[in-house]
């Protein structure tokens, strides 16, 4: 099972170390420490502590001009497997991606709570939204 370093946990969750910090001292993450002596958190404590502490996503307002991007790396919280497929779901800053794919492929991939990835996503149809913007005015 992998461990992150403070550092790495916090940007994986969006915050600050001194956030990350806070909330392992006071108690809400547990840690460890690894060979180096640097303090680390257990993958799959991680990943559950994503999963339960994501932002909630922010409402579309108007939107001015946008194309999302489609490389989002986030951390592992959830795989679920059969004979042929695996689903895994992955929090990603406050978006909860979910990815369909062969067992085979899940498994070469080593996809695990708390494994850390990136959902790249390629599709033939992109909206991309631009609201009126009044003549005139520059953005």
């Amino acid at each position: 099972m992998p461990s992150y370093r403070m550092r790495d946990a916090a940007e994986l969750l969006g915050v600050s170390d001194d956030s990350l910090r806070r909330w392992a001292d006071g108690g809400r993450l547990s840690t460890s420490t690894d060979a180096a002596g640097r303090r680390v958190i257990d993958g799959a404590e991680l990943a559950e502590f994503a999963r339960k502490n994501a932002a909630p996503v922010p409402e579309a307002g108007p939107t001015a001009r946008e194309s999302a991007r489609n490389r989002f790396v986030g951390i592992v919280t959830r795989v679920v497997r059969d004979t042929v497929m695996a689903q895994v779901e992955m929090q990603c800053g406050p978006y909860r991606v979910v990815s369909l794919m062969s067992r085979e492929a899940a498994d070469d991939l080593g996809l695990e709570p708390g494994v850390t990835a990136t959902a790249s996503v390629k599709s033939t149809n992109v909206v991309v939204e631009v609201s009126s913007i009044p003549k005139g005015t520059s953005v």
